[in-house]
């Protein structure tokens, strides 16, 4: 910036190596104003991809090896197709040279060779070698799957990665035209036996009473990302430390089948730890609680398995592999040196290190006690969805994906080398952060993504989806394109950087198809039109929040029920934003305003969510479904009811709008100056609401009913 405030003009260099990389040196801000990129962030955002931008020769020069980098081998490191849609690759090898190219699909079954297209490309000379281009066929026949493309030229065999996914994906068939559930963090969702902290067996209760009695078709939970091993646990299931793995303070100590056989003296120590962890009415104390059961679970481990059960657990370690013995060496490795491993011993900073591998033989017994943690997750996650659908639920448990993880994380650690370096990931500002926001995530780097043929995303959303009906992703416009921050700076000074959208949504549509699950894409915030476009195409759902819908091109009246888009998950509220109670009193106005949060004047954003509130509760007016003297309760009630007016597949109740609280669990744009994620789950007067309390409210049973009344459709 210079001192006028006005943005100089850019490098022009520096703007087509950016163009060059999906970095984005323009956008249009929340409030429809064109903003140019600055040099300074464009350079940060290149560095950080590994791009020399030091010189206008070395720009140039960048510029140049990115236009042919294609050129540079005989096939591209994966390749994305669509069922029943034909497409052509190109393939490079030496001038004049032949080449056979041929599929081998999923379980190395022969495809025939691929037909040459018409390719009118002039040879080029890429390092002193002359490359010619040609062009194949993929035929549309294929059926979706993990194939090999391959390619033989000049004595030489090539592979890669050829993704091919479904046409659509859509809603299962199992699942009622018109479904309901319930949106809970789980974390808040404390009953009389859980310790502190609702866990899954909680969970499976949860979604026993509202499948069984209700006929719920799922229960939406917060993400059950493993955090630390360690205190202090981030409370934010937003900023795990790894998406790959869950989180053992969610397990129920006491339903882990080795429990049952405890000498006494052992149970009485374990009924002494869940005492130790404090249950408080105003705050969830995550590290309480993990300190007793982390102890209570390493007597439960030193009892041993049984032949039956050690065999379930080695063939578990066999399947997830070298990246559960990363991660259980990271979480042992943080127990001796603390968290986060940028302050660790440097030769142990790097998990591919020798003295890691040391580490890990020395300290064997601790890394296998968390393996065994992750397994004993996967049974109970894996009774969890069976509870729901033993109840009735169609879908069950529906998992949620975080954006990212922790910079100072297992993934951050294991994923190093392929994660930007100096970048953070953020939002910029929006009608609810108006200053941005900065989630202290570390990206994915596209190119890093691009030659692992997008295997980390692959496993990461096959293991979220091993238990799962259904999997929300947040921030779905992330797979699109992300905001990335430089270091040290606002959430304002950043750019967006795309990613290879088509790989994404491929291998998401096509892990949900195998799993016989749908996907819900967060779309909210600042995403461009065609996006919204490209995930109804596919079949993915996005979500439709009451308070954001409007019809823009009516002057800004609430959009009308029956005008809502069919494939979305339709809510009245969010985790974001207060419970509607909460709401409907202006509370998240004044959050913000209280925490610096608004550029605009506090009696400027009352006035305007004052008048956003009247057109809604207007519409229920004119439509019948709530009266002139209606109470709050009523007016929750009535919201919800407009719900089932829209044509949404899915709609959902938040679990705190069951109970009538107030209080928001998120505010976004703050770390510590709001108790975020740490809220228990409390009645309209803050008191402590417990799982045994939902299944005699009056209050929960109405608006579930409100649901169950149109499950059908």
């Amino acid at each position: 910036m210079r001192l006028d405030g006005r943005v100089p003009p850019a490098d022009s260099a520096l703007v087509e190596l950016a163009a060059a990389f999906g970095v984005a040196t323009e956008y249009w801000d929340w409030q429809g104003q064109h903003v140019a990129v600055p040099d300074q962030t464009l350079a940060a955002v290149l560095a950080a991809l590994g791009v020399d931008t030091s010189g206008e020769q070395s720009r140039v020069a960048a510029v140049e090896r990115r236009r042919t980098e294609p050129w540079r081998s005989v096939l591209p490191s994966y390749v994305v197709a669509r069922e029943g849609v034909r497409r052509t690759v190109e393939i490079h090898v030496d001038h004049g040279a032949g080449v056979d190219v041929w599929i081998e699909l999923e379980g190395g079954l022969f495809h025939s060779d691929l037909t040459q297209a018409e390719n009118s490309q002039p040879p080029r000379e890429i390092d002193g070698r002359v490359v010619g281009e040609a062009s194949f066929v993929i035929p549309d026949d294929l059926v979706p799957g993990y194939h090999s493309l391959c390619a033989y030229s000049g004595g030489g065999q090539s592979r890669s990665e050829l993704i091919v996914a479904p046409s659509w994906l859509g809603v299962p068939s199992r699942v009622a035209r018109r479904a309901w559930g319930l949106a809970a963090q789980l974390y808040s969702v404390r009953s009389a036996r859980s310790w502190g902290v609702g866990d899954l067996t909680d969970l499976s209760e949860l979604a026993g009473w509202a499948g069984a009695e209700h006929d719920a078709a799922f229960v939406l939970v917060n993400p059950l990302h493993a955090a630390e091993p360690v205190p202090p646990m981030d409370p934010s299931p937003y900023l795990p430390s790894t998406r790959r793995f869950a989180n053992p303070l969610y397990l129920r100590v006491e339903r882990i089948p080795e429990f049952a056989y405890l000498d006494t003296t052992t149970r009485k120590e374990i009924r002494r730890l869940r005492r130790a962890a404090r249950t408080t009415a105003d705050v969830i104390d995550r590290d309480s609680s993990w300190t007793a059961k982390r102890a209570a679970l390493a007597l439960v481990h030193a009892a041993g398995l049984e032949p039956g059960r050690a065999i379930a657990y080695v063939s578990f370690c066999r399947r997830e592999g070298a990246a559960l013995d990363d991660f259980a060496t990271w979480c042992a490795l943080s127990e001796a040196h603390g968290p986060d491993w940028h302050s660790w011993p440097q030769q142990v900073r790097h998990p591919r290190s020798a003295d890691v591998a040391a580490f890990a033989s020395d300290n064997a017994e601790r890394v296998e006690f968390y393996r065994w943690l992750q397994w004993i997750l996967d049974d109970q996650l894996a009774a969890a969805q069976h509870s729901a659908r033993d109840a009735g639920m169609t879908l069950g448990i529906v998992h949620d994906l975080a954006v990212g993880v922790s910079p100072i994380g297992a993934d951050s650690w294991a994923w190093q080398d392929e994660l930007a370096r100096g970048i953070t990931v953020g939002a910029p500002p929006d009608p609810y952060a108006q200053t941005g926001q900065d989630w202290t995530q570390p990206p994915w780097r596209p190119d890093r993504l691009a030659q692992l043929a997008y295997t980390p995303f692959r496993d990461l959303i096959r293991s979220a989806l091993r238990h799962s009906g259904g999997l929300r992703v947040d921030h779905i416009i992330g797979l699109f394109r992300l905001w990335w921050i430089p270091a040290g700076s606002e959430p304002t000074a950043g750019t967006y950087v795309r990613y290879d959208h088509d790989a994404f949504i491929a291998i998401l549509m096509l892990e949900a198809q195998r799993a016989g699950a749908l996907v819900i894409g967060e779309d909210l915030g600042v995403v461009e039109p065609w996006v919204r476009d490209y995930l109804q195409e596919r079949g993915i759902l996005g979500t439709s929040i009451l308070w954001f819908e409007f019809d823009w091109a009516d002057g800004g009246a609430p959009l009308a029920p029956e005008r809502w888009r069919e494939y979305c998950l339709a809510s009245v509220t969010t985790h974001d934003l207060p419970p509607t109670a909460g709401y409907l009193a202006g509370d998240h106005v004044q959050l913000r305003h209280g925490l610096g949060l608004s550029t605009r004047s506090l009696e400027e954003d009352l006035t305007l969510d004052h008048t956003d509130q009247a057109a809604w509760l207007d519409l229920l007016r004119q439509r019948g479904l709530l009266g002139s003297d209606a109470d709050q309760a009523s007016t929750v009630v009535a919201l919800h009811r407009a719900l089932n007016l829209t044509p949404a597949r899915l709609r959902v109740i938040a679990l705190t709008d069951a109970v009538g609280e107030r209080r928001t669990q998120n505010q976004p744009g703050t770390l510590d100056e709001y108790p975020n994620w740490r809220v228990p789950l409390g009645g309209p007067d803050g008191a402590p609401i417990y799982l045994e309390d939902i299944y005699a409210s009056d209050r929960a049973a109405t608006l579930a009913d409100t649901m169950r009344q149109t499950q059908q459709g």
